[in-house]
């Protein structure tokens, strides 16, 4: 209740006010917020369609769900391998698998800038290698979000795939081949729908906090291809416009929660 709901209630109220010129809001009743989300008002003041936060949720939405389509590639082979060690290695590959966790986040994101800016380590390995004339542009693009967003998230959805995988029944992998089952049989038929649990588990935890991601698409996007983060940040800082933040916040849980029902 406190730590959740209250919270929520506050935005939730907050979307329905009036914004204050100088930050916070004014107590009086309005839907300006919503109407903003679809709207823009012209000279005359009459309403206009305008869809750039449309495609501002839009984007969020695409690099979120490669994203995690992403991990899940990348993801599920290494928790099958790790799945299939004996127990004494298994503690370590775990312990490995948690190392990102010791770092700040806004830290592990701001050295791909090193990585990825026009002399970084990539372009002038490239360029060494007589690959490339110039640089190409790797940083501040929507390649580089997602880049950001797979590194910070990839451990959510290792670690679920692995609890569920390392309580498989590996007696259930050898009938599958005395049955004649090859391996991407015995992988689909009978792996797969044991591990859709942790694969489930792994994707919400890794598409929720991408949707929601702040620190990626603000250094590694440069602030050009904002994302739903990004935007209501935005809100509550420079542009002093608290019931909007508050009012595309509000919009984004019931999103996500439609999405997840």
């Amino acid at each position: 209740t406190i730590f959740m709901v209250i919270p929520i209630a506050i935005i939730a109220v907050y979307s329905f006010m009036e914004a204050d010129p100088y930050g916070g809001v004014s107590p009086h009743f309005s839907l300006e917020a919503y109407r903003q989300f679809l709207f823009t008002r012209d000279l005359d003041d009459t309403l206009v369609f305008n869809d750039a936060y449309l495609l501002i949720f839009g984007r969020s939405f695409a690099l979120a769900a490669v994203s995690t389509v992403l991990c899940l590639l990348i993801g599920f082979p290494i928790a099958y391998y790790m799945a299939m060690q004996p127990p004494s290695r298994r503690s370590l590959l775990v312990f490995l698998a948690t190392i990102p966790f010791w770092t700040n986040l806004l830290i592990r994101t701001f050295s791909w800038i090193l990585i990825l800016r026009d002399s970084g380590l990539v372009n002038s390995a490239l360029q060494a290698l007589g690959v490339i004339g110039e640089p190409i542009r790797l940083l501040y693009t929507d390649g580089a979000i997602l880049l950001g967003l797979v590194y910070s998230y990839i451990p959510f959805m290792v670690l679920p795939v692995f609890a569920t995988l390392e309580r498989l029944d590996l007696r259930l992998i050898e009938a599958a081949h005395d049955l004649y089952a090859d391996r991407r049989r015995m992988m689909r038929r009978v792996v797969l729908p044991l591990a859709l649990p942790g694969i489930v588990a792994g994707s919400i935890l890794v598409f929720v906090p991408s949707l929601g991601a702040f620190i990626a698409p603000d250094l590694l996007g440069g602030g050009k291809n904002l994302m739903i983060g990004s935007l209501i940040q935005l809100q509550f800082s420079s542009s002093r416009n608290w019931p909007f933040g508050s009012a595309a916040a509000l919009i984004l849980l019931i999103v996500v929660m439609i999405a997840m029902m």
